[in-house]
């Protein structure tokens, strides 16, 4: 048995919607596919407007630039998420504030954020962890008291709900990722949700590597040039007609991926071992089955159940490292103590979860350990 973390899954019109898309003579960015992708999201979710981006990184970037972050700002995140999350706002020169995990859930402590403003916060960057959404009242309500911005890193949250809300549609900005290891994909891709008006048509300029090329395009300007700063942000239209295919199928996606996750679950609770915590979802937050992880009582029983898993053929992993604790930000981090982020670095595992995963195997593998 050879079972991998994860395996692209194809619903079978993606390669004839790039083949569309060549034969057009249109595969730059921002055509049929790309607007179809935009009108499905700011249909299906409510967002107010949509970008598709080369990736997730590329959509937190361009939030840095709308939100005009520079040289001394701070902005606070978890220290547990992936580095994208950090890189887009270290490269307009801001100083990240990390805050802590919650003690059920590696997605942030919405308690300590509070105490972590001061004078030069700018944003609050929220991580809906394994698309399980952080509590967004209380991030949006202390937000408005410190006049603050807050984006949703909602990477892993495609589908995923808050009281109702779809994860990505609350806070000023928000980032999606469409990368192979997402419940939807495109190879790489991201897109970029604007939910608060003001940034609306700037986003589109900074998309156009700061031109305002589409506002020519749709016949209101009689010449487009240079007129803010801006990068190539947006994808080719064999990257859109790729994730259109996923898109006309996201029901059906979701649906096998939350029986495997149910699946999962169902199992690790008939296990019933001690020394393993299963996943925490808050009455508020659904679950889009981005994930499926478990939790080791210490560093050393993950790796040994990590190798175990190995040795029988399936590929779990842990996640992410400690951003506070990494060799590029431990000496600019502030010293204090992130003991819950600590733990979920050292302890946390993934194991597989994919459209096709044979998980009547697994099951078995998992009950002879």
């Amino acid at each position: 048995m050879n079972i991998p973390f994860n395996k692209p899954y194809l619903t079978g019109r993606e390669t004839e919607y790039i083949t569309e898309a060549v034969q057009s003579g249109k595969i730059s960015g921002n055509g049929m596919f790309t607007k179809k992708c935009h009108q499905f999201f700011e249909k299906h979710y409510g967002f107010k407007k949509c970008l598709l981006t080369t990736s997730c990184t590329d959509a937190l970037e361009m939030a840095a630039i709308l939100l005009n972050i520079e040289e001394g700002d701070e902005i606070i995140m978890p220290s547990y998420t992936f580095v994208s999350t950090a890189n887009a706002f270290v490269l307009r020169g801001a100083k990240l504030v990390f805050a802590d995990s919650r003690v059920d859930h590696p997605g942030i402590n919405e308690k300590s954020i509070e105490n972590l403003i001061t004078p030069k916060t700018k944003a609050i960057v929220v991580v809906h962890y394994a698309g399980v959404a952080c509590d967004m009242d209380a991030i949006m309500n202390i937000a408005k008291r410190h006049n603050l911005w807050v984006v949703e890193d909602a990477a892993q949250a495609i589908d995923s709900f808050y009281k109702g809300n779809p994860l990505g549609s609350i806070g000023h900005l928000a980032a999606f990722s469409f990368h192979e290891t997402k419940n939807v994909i495109s190879g790489e891709g991201g897109m970029l949700v604007i939910n608060d008006e003001q940034f609306e048509a700037r986003a589109e300029i900074i998309w156009e590597k700061g031109t305002n090329r589409s506002a020519f395009f749709r016949g209101e300007v009689d010449k487009y040039g240079w007129v803010d700063v801006g990068s190539s942000f947006l994808p080719s239209e064999v990257i859109a007609a790729f994730l259109w295919a996923q898109l006309e199928n996201l029901q059906d996606i979701q649906n096998r991926r939350k029986e495997l996750w149910q699946t999962y679950n169902e199992l690790f609770k008939e296990m019933a071992i001690p020394w393993l915590k299963l996943p925490s979802m808050p009455a508020y937050a659904t679950n889009n089955a981005h994930m499926y992880y478990v939790v080791t009582d210490s560093l050393e029983r993950r790796n040994r159940f990590i190798t175990e898993l190995k040795e029988k053929g399936i590929l779990a992993v842990f996640h992410y490292l400690s951003l506070h604790d990494s060799p590029f930000y431990q000496n600019k981090h502030d010293g204090r103590d992130l003991p819950n982020t600590d733990h979920y670095s050292d302890c946390l595992v993934r194991l597989p979860l994919f459209y096709e995963l044979p998980i009547k195997d697994i099951i078995e593998t998992l009950k002879s350990l």
